[in-house]
């Protein structure tokens, strides 16, 4: 393995980025059954819940393991200067806030002041975006304190988005694993080398920790590990996307990231619409539909992954297919493959979205509704029912998919689950 540089030169190579998954992923593999008995010993444990998808006491604390990948990674190939000390230094704070959180359960408020200033330390590091290139637009100067400012909130956007999308086994850990090696491959193209690699030990971190993650897990990674991930995937978009001038770099984090942005979107304007706070816990998320309709944890957490894989694909296909020239003459073979690479993505968002019924229309669900109870041999529900139900589907997400009347209790024509 080469030896840690001390140099502050850009005398990395894509290499390094290989090198530092692998060791990110062999310490977080080793030391998670440690961080389990930790998480035992002190009492960090995820009770069964209402709205919970496992049925027994899990450890949590499995953000350490992630940590001490990341740490061991980092010091070994990053190149020691101010913006890898302010991600190391973040990175740590940002677990360890998650890690209080795990045992003591801290309020939101106290928890959210914990992640800004885990995310002010890289900011303050010169992590971040005092200027972008929109497409049609141009260039945008923030500045270095505006631009603090919004690079802050985005980095702790994106730690409640994977804490968020924590929700049953192996989903977090393996989003952010496809998006460290998405991410990866873009920065080193784009020559952000440092970048590449803070991507590369990211994705390790996480992928050691999912091997003991993966349904059934035996240890969740808790708000350490999502808050932690979080923020290492967003200095990795600031410093290997963002401050590049690619036209289309504000495109990339949004369609990497863009299951769990999604996800939280999606919850957060639930809860407002029906004037819940937005941090308290539900079953709206994605994961919780799928439980919802029938689908095993495995089951649910592949479709996710092949969710984000598509749509990696897509990012990808933006950065490394050659459709055109800059001038405006585009070369019809790549253009196709370009295509293509969108159609999967927008296909496979669409029969997540029907599958799911994100998109509900209530006339198509009252025709739906009446239908299966004819086809059970049941007079049609009268229209009030009908209303009622169709109501409770929206605010609870509780449902059959479509083409699955048949399964629908038939002790129940109305009330689907």
């Amino acid at each position: 393995m080469p030896p840690a540089r001390t140099d502050t030169l850009p005398a990395v190579t894509e290499l390094d980025a290989v090198w530092a998954f692998l060791a990110a992923a062999a310490l977080a593999l080793v030391s998670t059954p440690v961080a389990a008995r930790l998480a035992r010993r002190v009492g960090a444990l995820d009770a069964p819940k209402e709205r919970g998808l496992h049925d027994r006491p899990m450890p949590l604390l499995g953000g350490l393991a992630i940590l001490a990948g990341t740490l061991l990674a980092g010091l070994l190939f990053l190149p020691v200067g101010i913006e890898t000390r302010g991600i190391l230094v973040g990175a740590g704070l940002a677990a360890l806030v998650g890690a209080v959180d795990d045992i003591l359960d801290l309020p939101a408020p106290a928890k959210l002041v914990g992640q800004a200033v885990a995310a002010a330390v890289p900011v303050l590091s010169e992590v971040r975006v005092e200027n972008v290139t929109l497409p049609l637009v141009g260039p945008l100067d923030f500045g270095p304190v505006p631009g603090g400012a919004l690079t802050l909130l985005g980095i702790v956007a994106v730690m409640n988005v994977v804490n968020f999308s924590d929700g049953v086994d192996g989903l977090a850990a393996g989003v952010c694993t496809i998006a460290g090696v998405t991410f990866a491959a873009i920065a080193l193209s784009l020559d952000r080398v440092d970048a590449g690699i803070l991507a590369g030990l990211t994705a390790g971190a996480a992928i050691g920790f999912l091997a003991h993650n993966f349904h059934p897990a035996s240890i969740f990674m808790g708000d350490s590990g999502s808050s932690l991930l979080g923020l290492l995937l967003a200095c990795v978009a600031v410093q290997g996307v963002l401050k590049t001038a690619a036209v289309v770099a504000l495109a990339f984090p949004l369609v990497i990231l863009a299951v769990p942005l999604l996800d939280t979107g999606f919850v957060v304007a639930k809860r407002i619409k029906y004037r819940r706070p937005v941090y308290l816990g539900d079953r709206w998320h994605f994961h919780h539909r799928f439980a919802n309709i029938g689908y095993s944890q495995p089951r649910t957490v592949l479709y996710l992954y092949g969710w984000t894989l598509a749509l990696a694909g897509l990012a990808l296909a933006l950065r490394f297919v050659p459709y055109s020239d800059g001038r405006g003459n585009f070369d019809p073979a790549w253009t196709a493959v370009l295509a293509v690479a969108g159609v999967a993505a927008a296909a496979t968002s669409v029969y997540l979205v029907y599958i799911l019924e994100i998109l509900k229309f209530r006339r198509f669900r009252e025709r739906q509704l009446r239908r299966a109870a004819l086809a059970r041999g049941v007079t049609a529900p009268p229209q009030a029912e009908i209303e009622a139900e169709i109501t409770r589907e929206v605010q609870t997400g509780e449902f059959v998919a479509i083409g699955a009347e048949e399964e629908v209790a038939r002790s129940n024509p109305v009330r689907n689950r």
